[in-house]
Order: structure tokens, then C-alpha cells, then sequence
């Protein structure tokens, strides 16, 4: 009974029905029938968001719930903590520049607004900047950077992490300035840099596609500046005193 059960479900294309049907409480068909259907609808969407992301591909599993939001982390007047949890930004294909110091939180908020929007139903991917260009490169070399591009096609958000660690070739500079150019007005970005915007010329070797870059990134983008020290230096030292 249960593998027939299982067969029908497969080719009704009902996944999780099989699985959940003996642990529904009805009184009436019709409460099982809606009731069954609504855990259906509910497995899907749980497992679409384990989908987002394992395939937006973030280095550590944090959440807006475990974020430490504190005086050091400046908002624009633009934006509000309830926009941004909101992800507002998204929505106006606009962007976020996350700058300050190494180990104040940029990337941790970063990737919380990335799980947040998985969870919301985007497709997201994470890339720290320099394997990303390497990426590029890499693709191009093999005659294969328009079949690399095009895996950006169905993204609505990407997070660009650690901008401003590792310079730059020129060739890789401008692959990513194409990529970034793609996404202008069209889709969202969230970048996090420890570089000021007029510091910039250190990575990108082009001072003409630096500005370039810069205009376009910055052009619907809300900056939050982190100002004073590395929350895991301060950690460390405390633990050794």
C-alpha cells in the first residue's frame, strides 16, 4: 500500500505527501485533504530554502538572529534596521557597501542579509572577491567565461566579500567591473571592503575604471560604515588578560 501510495505521489509530483500522511489528524476528508496539502506546500518551501542556500555557497552559517548590532555600526539616513531586515534594497535593485575595519562584523551581516534572502525565496550567491576574479580568469583562459557569466543570469543578490585584500590584475579588474556592470539597476549587490572608496586605485590598477566601477556600485547604494576596532581582536585580548 504505502509503495503504491509513494508511486501515485511521484507521478503526481507530490514529494512529501507519502511521508506525512499518517501523522495528519482529520475529523472530516476534506481536513485531511487541506490539511495534507498545506504540509505539502510547507516541505516545499523548507526544502527550496535549504536549496538557496547550500547553492548561494556562504563560508559560515549566520543569521540576522545572532547579529550583535551595536553604536559602532553607522546606518545611512536612507535606510532603517527594519528596511534592511526587509531587504527593501532588493527590491529596488539597490546595493549595500558594508566598510570598516577587518573584524567588525561586515561579513557576518552580510551573510545574514544572504540567508535572510534565501529564506525570502531569492537566489543568492557569496564569493569572496578574490576567488571570484580568479574565477574569471580561470574561465577565460579555458574559453569559457560567457558559459561562467551566464550562471549569474537567475541571480538577485550577490555578496561580494572582502573587497580591497588582494590587488588585482587588469584583466581580472575588468571582469569583474563587466559583472558588476551586468547587475547595475538590474539586480542587487552586497559589498563588504575595508577600503575607503578613494582607496580603491589600490586594487584596481585603472584609475578611469575605478571611478567607473565606483559610480555604478554606489549609484543606488546605501553605505554602512563600521567604525572602531576588530571585534576579534578585542575578544582575543580579553581572553588573554
Amino acid at each position: 500500500m504505502t509503495e503504491n501510495l509513494r508511486n501515485l505521489c511521484k507521478q503526481l509530483r507530490l514529494a512529501h505527501v507519502a511521508d506525512s500522511f499518517e501523522d495528519i489528524e482529520f475529523s472530516t476528508p476534506q481536513d485531511f485533504l487541506v490539511d495534507i496539502f498545506t504540509k505539502e506546500i510547507e516541505m516545499r518551501e523548507s526544502t527550496k530554502i535549504d536549496r538557496n542556500i547550500k547553492k548561494a555557497r556562504f563560508l559560515e552559517n549566520k543569521s540576522l538572529e545572532t547579529y550583535s548590532w551595536n553604536s559602532a555600526i553607522r546606518l545611512p539616513q536612507t535606510l532603517n534596521k527594519d528596511k534592511l531586515e526587509h531587504l527593501d534594497f532588493i527590491k529596488e535593485y539597490q546595493n549595500l557597501v558594508l566598510v570598516g575595519a577587518p573584524g567588525t562584523g561586515k561579513t557576518h551581516l552580510a551573510s545574514a542579509l544572504g540567508r535572510r534572502a534565501c529564506e525570502m525565496g531569492y537566489e543568492v550567491r557569496f564569493y569572496r572577491v578574490a576567488h571570484l576574479v580568479e574565477e574569471l580568469e580561470t574561465a577565460h583562459r579555458h574559453g569559457k567565461l560567457s558559459a561562467f557569466r551566464k550562471r549569474f543570469d537567475s541571480i538577485q543578490l550577490l555578496i561580494l566579500d572582502e573587497m580591497g585584500y588582494v590587488p588585482f590584475s587588469k584583466e581580472g579588474a575588468e571582469f569583474l567591473f563587466q559583472l558588476i556592470t551586468e547587475f547595475y539597476e538590474k539586480k542587487s549587490l552586497i559589498v563588504t571592503s575595508n577600503l575607503e572608496f578613494s582607496q580603491w586605485n589600490r586594487i584596481f590598477t585603472d584609475s578611469r575604471l575605478t571611478a567607473a566601477l565606483v559610480d555604478r556600485l554606489i549609484h543606488h547604494a546605501h553605505i554602512i560604515t563600521y567604525v572602531g576596532e576588530s571585534y576579534r581582536l578585542a575578544n582575543a585580548l580579553s581572553r588573554s588578560n
